[in-house]
């Protein structure tokens, strides 16, 4: 089985405060993952060191600088399963229609987001669609939050809370 560790909408106040969060999560909720997404909005990319020797894949949030290499949106193949990354833009209601869009005619198993702040874990027509929340900044969220995806079988998704 395969552990996907999921995160988005991180808005580090500076590196050093996004490497020790990493640190922390590194140790617990994503000590054996497999591989990283993050579904943008990491405002201080070179955070991201902390990661260092995990496979990992972002793509660019509404807060982030353009990024040579960081796309906009991508799928990510793992486990013999299609996996869509995007960050997401605009108001809450209507989010996923709007991301589901992005990716018409592909076939995906899971369309992980973020924006929203407010974490997300179901299926609709078959495709799971997954958004961590946020671990530093909550908004309307019960809970700060990240994610696990777990690829055996079949793909499922499971919400976080972290402290």
């Amino acid at each position: 089985m395969l552990r996907i560790g999921v995160l988005s909408d991180t808005h580090f106040s500076s590196p050093q405060d996004g490497m020790e969060l990493l640190e922390r999560l590194q140790g617990r909720e994503f000590r054996e993952v497999d591989l990283i997404l993050h579904a943008g909005d990491v405002v201080h990319p070179e955070s991201l060191i902390a990661f260092d020797g995990i496979p990992l894949y972002l793509v660019r949030g509404n807060m982030d600088p353009p990024q040579a290499g960081v796309p906009i949106k991508r799928i990510v193949a793992s486990g013999g399963f299609r996996i869509g990354l995007i960050h997401g833009w605009g108001a809450p209601d209507g989010l996923e229609e709007r991301v589901m869009a992005e990716f018409a005619g592909e076939a995906l198993d899971c369309l992980v987001y973020g924006h929203s702040h407010h974490w997300a874990n179901h299926r609709r027509d078959g495709l799971l669609l997954f958004n961590p929340g946020s671990p530093t900044d909550r908004r309307a969220a019960p809970f700060h939050s990240v994610g696990i995806l777990e690829l055996g079988q079949d793909i499922q998704g499971h919400i976080l809370p972290i402290n």
